[in-house]
């Protein structure tokens, strides 16, 4: 009688490529016939059908659609079947696709863009485009083209917002195809960003400074280029160019008392930005200086007295090279000079004065075209021996201001010399005016002033003094600008980087968003959810340039599409929309049916997880133990259906199957078999001969019934390892692993059940890779199989 020692196996393969089914019987003189579906195959186009000795092969060089289904090969007295499934997930030219994924899509602004990608796999394929994780939708100038063989993004008039990353997911039964592909769009720079600050003007030369256009259009800014116009003429003439790195240029082609306007423009490899224009500029003609502020007494003694000023305001024409200080006694008209020539120093110690009699002090500053106007006098001093003056307070500033007022804060100035502060006073002037005004009536005992009735627009000096009984210390300055009514701007919503255009919230968590923006008068901010007003749920907080949306505990619901609107009385509307996603941990698979629709399989189908419903990205991982208190092991994962067949089953085996979905925050809880799945060994072959085994076949050579399998494990993954073996008497088994016996090394558990042998590794690792061979052995002979197990990282 001819039996099968090696039977037929199931099989997935790859559309396109070979596929090879293949059998071994006991008998050389056996002429196998091959059937698919039932129906008798001879020849068809690329299957052959192969014998050699015992083995016979059916073979497929190129695997298409039509070759899937059931195989079943027969030779007399004996048959053996099984399946081949064809798999056909979304694929693209490689070439095509290395393309795209490794050179980003480069067009100029204003061109139309079009990415185009043939595909091929099983239908339906579903392709998907997706700009920062949201799918792109057709609307004006953006349009997703998609057919049975390829996927086109159409993109008109470009613009450089278009630029980003780009991703298309293709999708069918058989598995998805993700693509990602960058796109950059690129134009000329933007204008370079104003105001153009005048650095220095004078009768010879203007230097003017300008900031980097905020976008450089997607290529490096290359210069700079400087135009000047007249005043009163229509033509501009370039006055050169500066390099990338440098927002400052100084000309000299500029006359005494002439006015112009300035421009700068911005030049990258695409192109001139448009134009950022000055105001009026001048000139000046050569002058000699300003007069300083009038002498502060710093401190007296019995002879002397010492002064210091400030530089004045207005330096004329060429820089200051010293200052002329006279002196006068009080009461009399004819000013002494103090020193004989201009001296550099801002502060002079006065000598020589006559004890008791008070004294005034004025400066002038001098510049090449001479000496300037002389200051007002000083404030009269006394030369005498007095406690020391205090010293200048700490740490002026402005802390708040607004159309009428400015309030300044100051710290106590250093007292180690021991001079006791008594009080401050507050002195203000106008930018027009050169003349100190006292602000308070009375010494002020705190260091916090308010100064009132201030003019709007305009700017201030104002200074502060510590008192004691010697007098006022030396007065500490400060420029400060009132602020005017703010004009009308239209309004603005200020998005950037920390504002999203896509969020993923995990249910139960809080969506808040902060939206800047301006505009004046205050706009009216109005928020939408799908184009509808928001819920009761949904609370909005407007102040201060910033408005919020803030929504506690999100539920599935709050996902869609939340838009803000600003306007106000100019008439401009601006938005801005961006995409929440409510998810979480899936829910848990329906329950489980196990079916054997294929003989020797088991097809595992589920219920759906209700997360299925919001959730896009959803899929399952599906695990099989071999006992009730088993190991899981993952037998299929990155299932985006509810059905998976199991190939691998062995006769007379329980197996327990569970079901998980997943998705990116995480796992369900699982969906379980509650009855074990066995496929029952036939009653026949222990039932119908038991006198013939007993008898006839007393004593048999062992042989290898089912022959051992190369396997792939993970590391620190249980691998076992079955081949069945049968014999008379029962044959000895032995495992080897490279030649080595491993009957006692622990780190190896084996077993023999009914002839079902078993060689378990709990846990495996790098040096268990190798060939493993068991071997069979009784007093009528031998019998072995081989098989290799490869080791591979997580």
């Amino acid at each position: 009688r001819c039996y099968v020692n090696k039977q037929l196996l199931n099989i997935r393969v790859l559309k396109g490529e070979p596929a090879e089914l293949s059998c071994t019987v006991s008998k050389e003189d056996v002429t196998g016939t091959w059937f698919k579906d039932g129906l008798k195959l001879t020849n068809m186009d690329g299957v052959i059908f192969e014998k050699k000795g015992l083995v016979h092969k059916l073979i497929i060089n190129k695997v298409e659609d039509i070759h899937a289904g059931k195989y079943r090969f027969e030779g007399g007295d004996i048959k053996t079947e099984a399946s081949i499934f064809v798999e056909d997930p979304p694929q693209v030219d490689k070439v095509l696709l290395k393309n795209l994924t490794s050179v980003p899509t480069v067009a100029k602004a204003g061109q139309n863009v079009k990415i185009k990608i043939p595909f091929e796999g099983r239908l339906p394929i579903r392709a998907m485009w997706l700009k920062d994780k949201m799918e792109l939708a057709d609307d004006t100038r953006i349009r997703v083209d998609r057919t049975e063989t390829f996927t086109m993004l159409s993109i008109s008039s470009s613009e450089r917002k278009d630029c980003g990353d780009y991703k298309v997911r293709l999708k069918n039964d058989s598995g998805v195809l993700e693509i990602n592909l960058k796109l950059v769009i690129v134009d000329k720079p933007q204008t370079p960003e104003g105001p153009i600050k005048i650095v220095e003007s004078s009768a010879n030369d203007i230097t003017i400074q300008w900031k980097p256009p905020k976008d450089d259009g997607g290529k490096p800014v290359q210069r700079y280029i400087v135009e000047r116009q007249q005043v009163g003429q229509k033509d501009w003439v370039v006055l050169g160019e500066t390099p990338r790195t440098c927002t400052t240029f100084t000309t000299n082609k500029v006359e005494e008392d002439m006015t112009y306007y300035f421009r700068v423009r911005a030049v990258n490899a695409e192109g001139t930005s448009d134009a950022l224009e000055s105001g009026e500029v001048k000139a000046v003609s050569k002058a000699s200086p300003g007069a300083p502020d009038p002498p502060e007494i710093v401190s007296t003694s019995k002879d002397t007295i010492t002064i210091s000023w400030k530089a004045p305001r207005k330096t004329g024409s060429s820089r200051i090279v010293g200052y002329i200080v006279q002196k006068r006694k009080k009461g009399t008209i004819t000013w002494l000079p103090v020193n004989n020539g201009p001296i550099a120093e801002k502060k002079l110690k006065v000598a020589n004065l006559k004890k008791g009699l008070q004294y005034e002090f004025r400066v002038a500053a001098v510049n090449a075209a001479g000496v300037g106007a002389a200051s007002d006098p000083s404030q009269p001093a006394v030369a005498r021996d007095s406690a020391k003056s205090p010293g200048q307070v700490q740490d002026l500033k402005v802390s708040s201001s607004d159309g009428t007022s400015v309030t300044l804060t100051w710290k106590r100035p250093d007292t180690k010399d021991g001079s006791d502060v008594k009080g401050y006073d507050v002195e203000m002037r106008s930018s027009s005016n050169l003349s100190w005004t006292k602000c308070n009536a009375l010494p002020i005992d705190t260091t916090t002033y308010t100064v009132k009735g201030l003019q709007s627009k305009e700017t201030y000096f104002l200074r502060v003094r510590a008192l004691n009984d010697s007098g006022p210390g030396e007065a500490v300055e400060l420029e400060a600008s009132v602020g005017a009514a703010p004009p009308a701007v239209a309004p603005r919503l200020l998005i950037n980087d920390t504002v999203k255009s896509f969020l993923v919230i995990k249910a139960g968590n809080t969506i808040r968003v902060n939206i800047p923006f301006e505009g004046s008068p205050d706009p009216v901010v109005t928020w939408l959810k799908d184009g509808l007003p928001l819920s009761n749920r949904a609370t909005i907080n407007t102040k201060d340039g910033t408005t919020q949306l803030l929504v506690g505990a999100a539920e599935f619901t709050d996902s869609g599409t939340y838009t803000v609107e600003l306007q106000n009385g100019l008439g401009k509307r601006e938005t801005f929309s961006f995409q929440v996603q409510i998810t979480d941990i899936p829910q848990a698979p329906g329950p489980i049916t196990l079916e054997e629709i294929v003989p020797h399989t088991v097809t595992v189908t589920w219920e759906p997880s209700a997360s299925e419903k919001w959730e896009n990205n959803l899929y399952y991982t599906v695990l099989k133990r071999e006992s009730q208190k088993g190991l899981w092991h993952v037998v299929g994962d990155l299932i985006y259906t509810n059905k998976f067949t199991f190939t691998k089953l062995v006769p007379g085996r329980q197996y327990y199957f569970r079901v998980v979905a997943k998705n990116d925050l995480g796992s369900s809880g699982p969906s379980e078999t509650l009855q074990p799945w066995r496929i029952w060994k036939p009653k026949a072959e222990f039932q119908v001969k038991p006198q013939r085994y007993r008898g006839v076949n007393q004593n048999q050579p062992p042989r290898i019934l089912v022959p051992l399998k190369p396997h792939v494990v993970t590391t620190g993954s249980e691998c076992r390892m079955s081949c069945a073996v049968g014999g008379h008497p029962r044959p000895k088994i032995t495992w080897y692993k490279d030649s080595r016996d491993l009957s006692n090394d622990p780190a190896y558990f084996c077993t023999n059940d009914f002839g079902v042998c078993s060689l378990v590794i709990l846990g495996v690792s790098k040096p268990d890779e190798g060939e493993y061979m068991v071997e069979a052995t009784n007093q009528s002979g031998r019998a072995f199989s081989r098989a290799f197990l490869t080791i591979k990282g997580n």
